[in-house]
């Protein structure tokens, strides 16, 4: 049904107006993976399918741009695990519903949302947007702890598929070299955030500052990126002083810490690319602080190390084949260990076959220990 129905719409605004553009992207995972909750000691075998819709409307300076995904997860002992409910679970940080309620059949479950629902106004000298968007922010490959709209989550299967907030967001083109961004953004619960961003561009680097604030958090950050003296060595940091109120069982509690990242890439004539990454925070934070606060502003930065490092390999064999490797390690007692492997072939324009695994160790509070490995098969098709 959901198929029908964006064939439909594809059909009616192509009629409508020669300005709008689209793609349709199916995307085909089939994973094994282990359950990350302590009492399911088992792992599950899966499907999951996404069919996108991604279309653009442009006319003169002004754009409109609706992506929406129809979800199918194939698998029962999966679907009717523990482990899936908090994918149920999970929702946009928005004022209304962007995902349809999980329709179960025999052997899974499936759903449509709106991915992105935003347009607005672009031209040399600032841009206007409003609707469900993503709001960029930092310049952590790895890790972005400045970025409280959209923080990138580096253990997911797809890190950059990440849900939409409702915001305005204004730019500012202050000269060649420096603009200036103001958000304003909705949360579930109708509360707001706001956020400054001032960049600017000199000879040797970028420089930015952020500002967040929130009924309950407020943050002060900065990002840096630019060349090591000409070398080829791209130098990277971004770090935020964040004030936030957190829940315990008992009552609320108001946290005060600095976290950052520091960062290095070089990339090789033969196309090999390496990358280094460092995430410090001064607070560590309890299980159950975390898992407490997985509605907080601050929820990707709550960290049960002060210290993770991060390195990351890629390399393009050859034209349609490309290899990665990501490694990630903690230097305290929660023993966290994360690999992940993967291999890239690129038939055409059109059709993306990957595989890979993610290999994760880690401690809780109470000395579990669980087997949440995942290996997966890929494939891309799009037209």
């Amino acid at each position: 049904m959901f198929k029908s129905f964006m064939i439909g719409l594809i059909l009616s605004a192509s009629v409508l107006n020669a300005d709008f553009e689209y793609t349709l992207t199916n995307t085909n995972l089939t994973i094994s993976q282990g359950s990350f909750l302590p009492h399911e000691n088992k792992r599950y075998l899966y499907n999951y399918d996404r069919f996108r819709f991604d279309g653009s409307f442009v006319k003169d300076s002004f754009f409109v741009r609706c992506i929406a995904d129809g979800v199918n997860y194939l698998g029962d002992e999966y679907t009717e695990s523990s482990s899936f409910n908090y994918v149920k679970s999970s929702a946009s940080d928005t004022p209304f519903r962007t995902q349809t309620s999980f329709h179960d059949y025999d052997k899974g479950s499936v759903y449509a949302k709106l991915y992105r629902l935003y347009g607005g106004y672009e031209d040399n000298d600032k841009s206007i947007i409003f609707g469900v968007q993503n709001i960029p922010m930092g310049v952590g490959r790895v890790w972005t702890p400045t970025n409280m709209f959209n923080p990138k989550n580096t253990y997911a299967l797809e890190p950059d598929e990440i849900f939409g907030v409702l915001a305005f967001s204004y730019t500012q083109h202050l000269d060649d070299t420096s603009y200036i961004t103001l958000v304003s953004s909705q949360r579930a619960e109708h509360s707001f955030k706001y956020a400054m961003r001032y960049k600017t561009f000199f000879e040797f680097a970028d420089f930015g500052i952020n500002l967040i604030s929130s009924d309950k958090t407020t943050m002060l950050g900065y990002e840096i990126e630019g060349d090591l003296a000409e070398t080829g060595i791209e130098l990277r940091s971004e770090g935020g002083y964040i004030k936030s109120t957190l829940q315990t069982f008992s009552a609320e509690k108001e946290e005060e810490f600095f976290q950052g990242i520091l960062g290095a890439d070089y990339g090789f004539e033969n196309g090999l690319n390496v990358a280094f990454e460092s995430l410090y925070s001064s607070q560590k934070f309890s299980d159950e602080e975390i898992i407490l606060n997985l509605n907080s502003d601050i929820s990707s930065d709550l960290v049960p190390s002060s210290l993770y490092t991060a390195f990351t390999l890629s390399y393009s064999v050859n034209i349609f084949l490309d290899a990665s490797f990501l490694y990630i390690e903690s230097f305290d007692n929660t023993g966290f260990r994360f690999i992940s492997p993967g291999l890239r072939y690129t038939f055409n324009d059109y059709n993306v076959f990957s595989m890979g695994a993610m290999i994760q160790k880690s401690r809780s509070e109470s000395g579990f220990t669980g087997d949440v490995n995942r290996y997966y098969l890929k494939y891309v098709l799009s037209f």
